[in-house]
């Protein structure tokens, strides 16, 4: 996404170099050790940017990540909840400027238990997501894996990481989604090797701090997600019930990542723990330019060509479509059937692009159409909504074979760019209120 905070570093007590972003203007201060995905990463995730613009309504976020992960040095299992861990905490606090913020992450809860027991003085509160204590089952502990296992499942986690496999575990409300799922595989190889991994989830799971619950003092919410399919729901309830006065909220759905699902939901009862308020949902408004993307008389086409041919053009199409918005800093949402729905900070470039594929398209024998209109969108999720992505749909429709066909409000911000129009009058666009006037870009 465009708007991703700047990764910045500090040093740690010993010199390690930790990476942190922070974002939004609110009252309270939020601290959040998001795990195995690198901060560089999420604001490329829809849904992580929809929690994070959420929280930053009502908070000063700083997401960071931990020694050894993503962007920060250090080996993350030497400093496994301990005096390390503490001076990484610290550093970064200190770094933002910090004095008592709360302290949210999700899986093993072991380091900000920890932080928050030996410096109750620098948290003034506790959100553990989807988190545990300790993960290996024992006699008195029913939770987590059987200890005669925990090899298998390390074996497995090293087998499947850096591949899509685990997001049918840690998020299968996004298990159908390519997209989702080639990014979460790229984030894995980014942030970890896979023996790494594999020993950080061995750790984080024999690690045990349940001697400690009872020593926190601060306020703390536990959150977690009923069917989660990774961490199990008796996890969370444990920790809520050896936590001094700990809030226990069980969140419908089976995803472990605490970006995917109902964010809204996991946001509203974070603002409500910490600011005593709901503000609800209002939507992830931007203004921003929507380009569709259509392949004329597609079904004739591949009539004639051939089901064998038609594939073979399509997926040199997705290829060549994907090249060209990558090219010009464009983000695809998503697909369409036979075209492409993408957005862009800037109009010129929406332009451009929408021009280079339809030039593209030609090159590979395709007959493609394009509409472009700027306005307010909402992002729902991996989606997005409102009557400009409407519009932007309508506006395609009307389009010619090769053709990239504009709405006037598209027109009006490229005066003085260069790019030159055709005036096509104006048109009613199904479903949108009034007449519109269109305009074809000049080749």
């Amino acid at each position: 996404m465009t708007d991703a905070p700047k990764t910045q570093y500090t040093r740690s007590a010993d010199g390690t170099n930790l990476a942190y972003q922070r974002s939004g203007n609110g009252p309270l201060e939020l601290v959040f050790v998001p795990a195995s995905v690198p901060i560089d990463l999420l604001s490329d995730d829809p849904g992580f940017v929809r929690l994070r613009r959420r929280l930053e309504t009502f908070s000063r976020s700083v997401w960071f990540d931990a020694r050894g992960m993503g962007a920060s040095e250090g080996d993350p299992l030497a400093s496994w909840a301990g005096d390390i861990s503490d001076a990484d905490l610290t550093a970064v606090l200190d770094a933002v400027g910090f004095e008592r913020p709360t302290l949210a992450g999700m899986d093993a809860g072991a380091n900000l238990i920890h932080f928050s027991v030996t410096h109750p003085e620098r948290v003034s509160a506790l959100v553990l997501i989807n988190s545990y204590a300790h993960y290996v089952r024992e006699d008195d502990y029913p939770c987590g894996v059987p200890p005669e296992t925990i090899d298998q499942f390390v074996a497995t986690v090293k087998e499947g990481w850096g591949t899509s496999a685990a997001v049918d575990f840690v998020a299968p409300s996004r298990s159908v989604d390519q997209r989702f799922r080639d990014w979460y595989a790229r984030a894995g190889r980014l942030g970890s090797s896979p023996n790494q991994l594999g020993e950080i989830t061995r750790a984080t799971f024999e690690a045990d701090v349940r001697r400690l619950l009872p020593s926190i003092s601060c306020p703390t919410l536990v959150l977690h997600r009923e069917d989660n399919r990774y961490i199990r729901l008796g996890a969370g309830q444990y920790l809520a019930e050896h936590i001094p006065n700990a809030h226990l909220v069980v969140l419908p759905g089976m995803d472990h990542l605490f970006f995917a699902g109902d964010t809204d939901a996991l946001a509203d009862e974070i603002e409500e723990f910490l600011a005593g308020t709901r503000s609800g949902a209002e939507g992830d408004v931007l203004s921003m330019t929507v380009l569709f993307t259509d392949i004329v008389a597609s079904t004739e086409q591949q009539a004639r060509v051939g089901p064998r041919s038609w594939s073979r053009l399509t997926d040199l199409h997705d290829a060549m479509v994907r090249a060209v918005l990558a090219r010009h800093r464009g983000y695809e949402v998503k697909t369409t059937g036979d075209g492409f729905l993408a957005t862009f900070d800037a109009t010129g470039r929406a332009l451009r692009c929408a021009v280079d594929v339809l030039a593209g398209a030609q090159d590979i024998g395709l007959d493609l159409r394009a509409g472009v209109h700027t306005g307010e969108i909402e992002v729902r999720g991996d989606d997005i909504a409102g009557l400009a992505v409407t519009i932007a749909r309508r506006v395609c429709d009307m389009a010619g074979p090769g053709q990239v066909l504009v709405s006037e409000t598209v027109r009006g911000h490229m005066v003085g760019s260069g790019i030159e129009f055709d005036d096509r009058g104006e048109h009613e666009l199904k479903g949108v209120p009034g007449n519109w006037r269109l305009f074809a870009v000049r080749g």
